[in-house]
Order: structure tokens, then sequence, then C-alpha cells
């Protein structure tokens, strides 16, 4: 007897996330996912709203402006250059990060304090010469805070934009404190705990910032030139130009990235949302008849959020599937695969 539509229809879903699951968590993936399950103290309960960004699918469009957004700073980019495999291994590279924001969102403390660990271990062998001649080390205060406040702005813009659940006010301060406390553990010096303090961060690293050789070599490669099947290229063209999009004017300028008069304001937004919908169908959630962006209660077929998790619906897994996410509504009951980052971190 033939499977009905809906049914068909689920088993297209659970494949196409595991792959994809598979794709950006690694090998170690499941094994991972167990272990961030486990019982036990965590740098953030289930209410804070680092868990809430970490757990959507808008991280693919952060993670990507994030990397774009990095490379501006010279020296930070020199180290990527220098010590990174990423053209050789891209995926392995992003597995990495992925695992690490997974552990330090979702983990319990014992989890987040050896993913931090091992990442102070690299940079600590990270150094070298720029190719303006200045010399450089990751471990490098100011360059660590450069990447945390470059990802963290990215992160929240993007989540705010594509997210299925936008913060509010006090949710998007509370988000900036969040990845402090990450920060922190990593060495950053005084990160910024508001948004205030982080839009005044950004500018004042301006006058630092450009976009040398080896940043537009980088972007062609993110944005032109990704290790992708060719079926997979234009979805990824979409999630690309969203990403770009989310550049300020000044730093598409610096990395020669086109820009479309009346696109960005138009055709990206509306190919945006619809990429990652897409994506968060694909990690698990089912759309509504209103809307690809809010993952409805199980119970009663209305927007999960309205519902402050009476439904029972889960927590999935961080936007890889690799810590507890989902509709990231109130206490929810067992696992159910998650939704998919992609954050990029130097050295990690």
């Amino acid at each position: 007897m033939q499977q009905p539509f809906s049914t068909r229809l689920d088993t297209v879903q659970r494949r196409i996330g595991e792959a994809l699951f598979a794709r950006v968590a690694g090998p170690e993936g499941p094994a991972n996912r167990e272990r961030f399950r486990m019982p036990g103290p965590r740098w953030f309960p289930d209410d804070r709203p680092i868990r809430r960004v970490h757990g959507d699918a808008a991280m693919f469009v952060g993670g990507l402006r994030a990397l774009l957004l990095q490379s501006l700073h010279p020296l930070a980019m020199a180290a990527v250059a220098q010590h990174s495999d990423y053209r050789k291994d891209p995926w392995g590279r992003l597995q990495r990060t992925s695992t690490f924001l997974a552990a330090t969102t979702y983990g319990t403390v014992e989890d987040a304090e050896r993913a931090v660990a091992r990442v102070r271990r690299v940079h600590e062998h990270v150094t070298g010469v720029a190719s303006d001649g200045r010399p450089y080390r990751a471990a490098d205060p100011r360059l660590l805070r450069w990447v945390h406040v470059a990802e963290t702005d990215s992160f929240l813009r993007c989540h705010q934009h594509y997210g299925a659940r936008p913060l509010d006010d006090a949710g998007r301060d509370g988000y900036v404190a969040d990845t402090a406390r990450i920060a922190v553990e990593l060495g950053v010096p005084d990160p910024p705990r508001t948004q205030a303090d982080l839009k005044a961060a950004l500018l004042a690293y301006r006058p630092e910032l450009r976009g040398t050789a080896e940043a537009r070599e980088a972007a062609r490669f993110l944005v032109r030139n990704p290790p992708l099947p060719l079926l997979a290229r234009g979805p990824y063209a979409l999630l690309a130009a969203t990403a770009v999009g989310e550049l300020p004017a000044w730093a598409r300028r610096e990395l020669r990235l086109p820009s479309i008069p009346g696109a960005d304001s138009l055709l990206v937004p509306s190919a945006g949302h619809a990429t990652v919908g897409a994506i968060r169908w694909m990690m698990g959630a089912r759309p509504t008849r209103l809307s690809w962006g809010v993952r409805p209660c199980f119970r009663r077929q209305t927007p999960h959020d309205k519902c402050a998790g009476s439904c029972g619906a889960t927590r999935g897994w961080l936007a890889l599937g690799l810590g507890p996410v989902g509709c990231g509504g109130g206490p929810g009951g067992g696992p159910r695969r998650g939704r998919l980052a992609m954050p990029g971190r130097p050295g990690a």
C-alpha cells in the first residue's frame, strides 16, 4: 500500500536533516549530541537568550556574515590565511567551530571548559608576520576581542532579521551579556555586555579594518566558490547573498562584493527568509500555514511561544543538532532534531 504523502514527506525531511547534520556536526556529532544531553550544571540555563539565538537556523546566515566581517582585520585574517586549513578542509573547520558553540552554549560546565581550553591551547601556537610586516598572535587580547565582537554582532543581527523568534530589547542585551561569559573564558578583555557596548566596540575597531588581498580571496572562496556539489550551489548562493546583504556597505566595498541597487532591501530579505525557512524545515521544524519561521505547538497547531511550553513540545538541538534548542519555548519534553549553525572562530 502506498504511504500517505505526509509520511513520505517526513521521510524525506528526516533523510535530508540527517545528511545535513552529518555534514556540519561531523563523525562525532551523534556522540557529542548525546553527551550534551547529560544532566549537570551549565553556564546558561534554559531561558537564556543565547540558547534561543544559537539554536535557530538563522545562524547559517550569521555565521557566514561573521566570517566575512572578521576577515577585515588584517592581523586576524593573516592568522587565518597562514594557519587555517579552511580551503582544504572547510567542513572540518565548520565541524570544530560548531561543536565549540554547542559545548559552550548547551553542554555541561565540564564540556564548556574543555572546549575553551582546547581553543586556548591552539591559539598559543598561532603566531606569525602579516603581509604588511606586522607581527601577530592569535592569543592577542585585542584580536580575540575583535573576533568576539564581529561574531556576536553577526549572530544577533541575523537572528533579529531571520530568526523564528527575535529577541526583545532586554533579550538582546541578555544575549550580548551571555556571549561575554564565553569571551572572558577565552581571554577577551572587557567584552561588550549590552547592545550599546557592542555598537561602540564595532565603531572603535573601524579605523583598523580594511580589505586585504587575503580577505578578498577568502570572501571569493566563501561567496563564489564554496566546496559544494552543483545541486547545492543554488541554495547556497541565496544564503551567501543574504549574509552579504547584512554587511555594512563599507565592508562590502572593502571585500569587493557587489551590491545591486534595490536588491538588498527587496529581493535579498525575501530570499533569506525562504532559505532559512527551508533549512529550519530540513532540520525538523514543521512549518505552519502562517509562517515557515515559527515552530507550531504540537497539540494546538499554534505558535509555540503562545502556549508557553504547556504543550510539552521539545527543545530541539543547537542549530546543528548538537545542543538543546528547537522552538525555544518554555519547559518541554524529550529530544527532537533541531536546526543548524555555521559559526567561525579562527583557531577553533
